[in-house]
């Protein structure tokens, strides 16, 4: 079975490489650290629960990490790929520019389950309602983006 043999490979891991693989699924040190001592998992199931509970538990401090280390992921602006006109591409640019000018940090949302054609409505729609949010309510709504979004990387990661 491929997903446990890609857990018993990250459970069987040296920490620091360990570490670092988890860092790619959320950029807080804090984060990884916590999943890398905790293990080993017995199932996908346990390291995943493992994962929310460490995503729910991060400090400020972390949770800015984790967002800062986003915005340095080798990819465009969220929904910039997808198909769509230019005009709402130009929509899309100033909308991120708005978002991180309010906040501080890069736009998050996870994309799961929503087709190619309909990225760049759904990211422009959420963009534009979570930018009414304030500050502190919008941080607590981009950490949770940003937990599902390590879920279904770790996911990737431990089915690898």
């Amino acid at each position: 079975m491929p997903s446990l043999l890609g857990l018993h490979r990250f459970n069987e891991a040296d920490p620091g490489a360990a570490e670092e693989a988890l860092l790619a699924c959320c950029g807080s040190h804090r984060w990884a650290l916590r999943l890398t001592a905790h293990r080993p998992y017995p199932d996908i199931e346990s390291l995943l629960a493992a994962a929310s509970e460490a995503s729910y538990d991060l400090r400020p401090a972390d949770l800015a990490e984790a967002l800062a280390d986003e915005s340095w992921m080798p990819q465009p602006l969220l929904g910039m790929r997808a198909p769509g006109s230019q005009a709402a591409h130009t929509a899309l640019r100033a909308a991120h520019a708005a978002y991180e000018a309010r906040y501080g940090h890069v736009f998050v949302v996870c994309l799961d389950g929503i087709a190619p054609e309909e990225m760049l409505d759904t990211v422009l729609t959420s963009v534009r309602t979570r930018l009414a949010n304030e500050p502190d309510e919008e941080r607590l709504v981009a950490a949770e983006e940003l937990r599902r979004i390590a879920l279904t990387r770790l996911e990737h990661l431990v089915g690898a």
